[in-house]
């Protein structure tokens, strides 16, 4: 499920600091404009309350999940809300296997090649190039190199629309984005023309 929501489109929507009374809103837009994966940091307000209130209302369409997972524990009570996807900004085997051993589509955040071969050797469904801005476009077309042509990369961290060209060229497979697309209190008429910037230069590139 989770290539083809990337197939179907290749952005990650990071709602870090969404509160559950702006979820279900929130989420609307996002799977109007086209976005079909959704994470909420769990260091945002209730986190878990949002999630569920996501998958439940849009779970049929779109792929809802937690990022910033950091521990096994917490991947018990992100199943328990019936998300389907644990995001993290490292790579902890741990928690990674916690969260396969509930179904979880794992996408740990790796920062060097080698924590990349590990993460792929635990068996981690997508990787997460974290902070994306140290690695550049140059550094994921050298990893591109030498991982298995596969594996899905995602670059996270300051990530906009004018980027996704380059890093797309390089070998992206996907992208998180958190600040370029939503901001806790954003009006959502706003939030709509970001994710229309998004998806349309993701479609642009799905062309080429």
């Amino acid at each position: 499920m989770l290539r083809e929501m990337l197939d179907a489109c290749p952005l990650i929507a990071i709602l870090r600091g969404l509160a559950p009374s702006e979820a279900i809103a929130t989420g609307r837009v996002l799977v109007e404009e086209g976005i079909r994966i959704i994470e909420v940091p769990l260091n945002s307000p209730e986190p878990f309350n949002s999630i569920r209130l996501l998958a439940e209302t849009f779970g049929d369409d779109a792929l809802i999940g937690a990022g910033t997972v950091l521990r096994p524990d917490q991947c018990v009570a992100l199943a328990s809300t019936g998300a389907r996807l644990m995001v993290a900004p490292n790579f902890d085997a741990r928690t990674v296997q916690a969260a396969q051993a509930l179904n979880l589509f794992t996408v740990p955040g790796v920062g060097t090649v080698s924590e990349a071969f590990a993460a792929i050797e635990a068996g981690a469904d997508a990787l997460k190039l974290f902070p994306a801005e140290t690695l550049g476009p140059v550094g994921l077309k050298a990893w591109r190199a030498v991982l298995p042509p596969e594996v899905r990369l995602l670059p996270v961290g300051g990530v906009t629309p004018g980027w996704l060209e380059a890093w797309h060229r390089a070998g992206a497979g996907g992208f998180g984005v958190g600040s370029a697309l939503y901001r806790p209190g954003i009006e959502l008429d706003e939030l709509r023309s970001r994710a229309k910037a998004f998806v349309g230069k993701a479609q642009e590139l799905g062309r080429k």
